[in-house]
């Protein structure tokens, strides 16, 4: 059996980007490598982890494409479910986020707002479905 368990974001501080996401949405650190290279949050059943883009490099020797704010965000988001959504982003923003789209109720009723974290990486925040 195949398990999905954890997403790794490669980041160029690692410690910066634990405090944006502890800040923004509460996660508490599950674990930091001592050198802090490498780190993990809980978030619930997933794992989000950081890797530095230096430790990144010395896995994928052929390199790999960095997330920048100034670009447009990759074709992939994090989703994370709240029961408020403005309230998320406001919270978000404080921490340091950039929306990208405002709260909007879709059709089938569900609230989502799309938001970018300080290394511009794209986060959905949305109201639970059904």
């Amino acid at each position: 059996m195949i398990r999905y368990v954890y997403t790794i974001l490669y980041v160029e501080r690692v410690a910066c980007s634990v405090a944006f996401y502890q800040k923004a949405f509460g996660f508490d650190l599950k674990f930091m490598t001592p050198d802090e290279s490498y780190a993990e949050l809980l978030t619930g059943a997933t794992t989000l982890a950081f890797a530095s883009k230096e430790l990144a490099n010395s896995n994928l020797k052929e390199g790999f494409q960095t997330s920048d704010l100034s670009a447009h965000p990759f074709g992939i988001e994090l989703g994370f479910v709240v029961e408020d959504v403005p309230a998320a982003v406001e919270r978000a923003q404080k921490a340091g986020a950039t929306l990208t789209e405002a709260p909007k109720q879709k059709p089938w009723g569900q609230t989502v707002a799309y938001l970018r974290d300080t290394n511009g990486f794209l986060i959905e925040l949305c109201t639970p479905m059904g």
